[in-house]
C-alpha cells in the first residue's frame, strides 16, 4: 500500500473532522476489509502526540465486525493505568488494551551482525543485535497492523516516529539497550533532529529483513503549537510500510516546525507535566531538546512536580541511582567495569544523555524525589514551591520572557514538542 494520505504544511490546523475524513480515506485504501486488526499507538507518555484519538477513531470505525486489539507501545516505560487509558483512548474497552512486556513474550526475528554495528558506528561498537519483538505482533494473524505516533525530533534516532513505534516500542532488552547505545557513542548532538541517522538505518535495515512479510501501515502525526498557543496538527501521513515516503514527508515537516532556532541561552525553564513526566527517564527530554540552545556555562531549571522516580524500570532505576548522570567519560568507564551494566546499555545511553557533560548546570525542583536523591545523581536540586511561584507556568509564555525583578529567562512548556538550536 503505497502512501494513501499526505496532507501538511507549516501553517496547516487539521480539524477534528479533516483528521476523521483522512481516516476514512486511509481506511478505504487498504487491500482488505479487515477482521483482525491490531493498533500500536504510543504510551501515555506522547499523550500528545494526537495518537490516542487517532486510535479511538479507528476503533470505532473498525470494531465491530473487526475484532480491534491496541498495544502500546511502552518500551521500557510502567503500562498504563485505567484512567491514562480512559483519557488516551476515549471509548476503546480496557480488556483491548494490551500489555507489552519487555523482558518476556518476545518473537525472535534474527539478528543484525556485529561488523554491521561496527559500520553504522564508525568502529565504536562492534556488537550484534538480536531483533526481537512483542510476540502479539508476530504470531496473532493480524490481516492488519496499524502503528500510530508522532514525528518529532528525538534524542536517539534523530527523528521519531514510523518503524521505531515498532522495533524499539514494542522490541526486547537487547534491540532496545543496544540500538539506544549506539546512538548515544554516535553523538547525539549529531543526531537529533536529522531524517538519517545509524540508529534510523539499524531499523530499516530490520523492518526491511524481519518484517516485510507482515501487513504493516503507517499513520503519522506532526504536530506544534499554532500563534495563540494551542497544540495543532499540522499534518498527517499514512501509508504502508514497505513504502517509507510517509516517514520522510512527516520527517521533512517536523524538521520545519518543531525545530525552533534561538541565540545562545543563559537561562533555560522548563515544566514537565506532572500528568505525563513522572521520572527522569522521560523528564530528561528537559535536557535533551534543549542541550544545543544552552550557552556555555548557562543554567538548565527543571520544574517537576510529578517526578517520583528515575527509572520507569527497576534495573534503570537501580543503575540511575548507582553511577548517577556524570557524563560520557564515567559512563563508558562504568560500563567497561561492570558487566551487568553492559548487559543493559540502554541505561549506560540514558546516563550519557541525561548529563551536559559539565558545559551547563542542571536543577530539578522536584515533586516527589529528595534533595539527597537528586543531589545524589549529578543534579542540583531547589525547593518545587518557591520556584513554581517565581516561574509559574500559568503566566509564563513559551519563549523569552522577562521576570518583574528584571530576569530574563526562555521558557519550555513541554520539552517533547521540539528541538531547540542555536541560530
Amino acid at each position: 500500500m503505497p502512501l494513501c494520505v499526505s496532507r501538511g504544511n507549516p501553517e496547516l490546523e487539521l480539524s477534528r473532522e479533516e483528521i476523521e475524513e483522512c481516516l476514512r480515506e486511509f481506511l478505504a485504501g487498504l487491500p482488505v476489509k479487515p477482521k483482525k486488526v491490531l493498533l500500536i499507538p504510543p504510551d501515555f507518555s506522547r499523550f500528545h502526540s494526537g495518537a490516542g484519538e487517532i486510535c479511538a477513531v479507528l476503533y470505532r470505525r473498525l470494531a465491530p465486525p473487526a475484532v480491534v486489539d491496541l498495544l502500546p507501545a511502552l518500551g521500557t516505560h510502567r503500562p498504563m493505568t485505567a484512567a491514562e487509558m480512559t483519557r488516551m483512548f476515549p471509548g476503546v474497552p480496557h480488556d483491548r488494551i494490551r500489555v507489552h512486556d519487555w523482558q518476556k513474550g518476545l518473537a525472535f526475528l534474527g539478528e543484525i551482525p556485529g561488523r554491521r554495528l561496527k559500520e553504522l558506528s564508525g568502529g565504536k561498537v562492534d556488537y550484534s543485535v538480536r531483533i526481537e519483538v512483542d510476540r502479539l505482533v508476530m504470531e496473532s494473524r493480524y490481516d492488519v497492523i496499524i502503528s500510530v505516533g508522532q514525528v518529532v525530533p528525538h534524542e536517539v534516532i534523530g527523528m521519531a516516529g514510523g518503524n521505531k513505534n515498532i522495533l524499539v516500542g514494542t522490541a526486547g532488552p537487547d534491540t532496545i539497550n543496544k540500538s539506544h547505545f549506539l546512538g548515544a557513542v554516535c553523538n547525539m548532538e549529531s543526531i537529533m533532529g536529522h531524517v538519517e541517522s545509524p540508529v534510523r538505518v539499524l531499523l530499516n535495515e530490520a523492518e526491511d529483513w524481519f518484517l516485510s512479510h507482515l501487513p504493516v501501515h503507517y499513520i503519522l502525526t506532526v504536530r506544534s503549537k499554532n500563534q495563540a498557543g494551542r497544540l495543532v496538527t499540522r499534518g498527517l501521513f499514512a501509508g504502508g510500510g514497505k513504502d517509507r515516503e510517509c516517514f520522510d514527508r512527516a520527517a521533512r515537516l517536523s524538521q520545519k516546525v518543531n525545530i525552533v532556532k534561538v541565540p545562545p541561552l543563559k537561562k533555560v525553564v522548563v515544566y514537565l507535566d506532572p500528568a505525563e513526566f513522572k521520572s527522569t527517564w522521560l523528564g530528561n527530554k528537559a535536557i535533551y531538546r534543549t542541550r544545543m540552545a544552552i550557552a556555555d556555562r548557562g543554567e538548565l531549571l527543571i520544574l517537576a512536580p510529578g517526578l517520583v522516580e528515575f527509572g520507569e524500570a527497576e534495573v534503570n532505576e537501580r543503575f540511575i541511582r548507582k553511577y548517577g548522570y556524570r557524563g560520557t567519560e564515567a559512563t563508558l568507564k562504568a560500563v567497561a567495569a561492570d558487566a551487568e551494566l553492559r548487559n543493559s546499555l540502554g541505561a549506560a545511553a540514558h546516563l550519557i544523555h541525561g548529563s551536559s557533560e559539565g558545559r551547563f548546570s542542571i536543577t530539578y525542583a522536584s515533586g516527589g524525589l529528595t534533595r539527597k536523591d537528586i543531589e545524589s545523581v549529578g543534579f542540583r536540586f531547589t525547593d518545587l514551591a518557591p520556584a513554581l511561584i517565581r516561574y509559574n507556568p500559568e503566566l509564563l509564555g513559551d519563549g523569552f520572557n522577562t521576570l518583574p525583578d528584571g530576569e530574563k529567562i526562555y521558557f519550555i512548556s513541554n520539552p517533547a514538542l521540539g528541538l531547540w538550536q542555536r541560530e
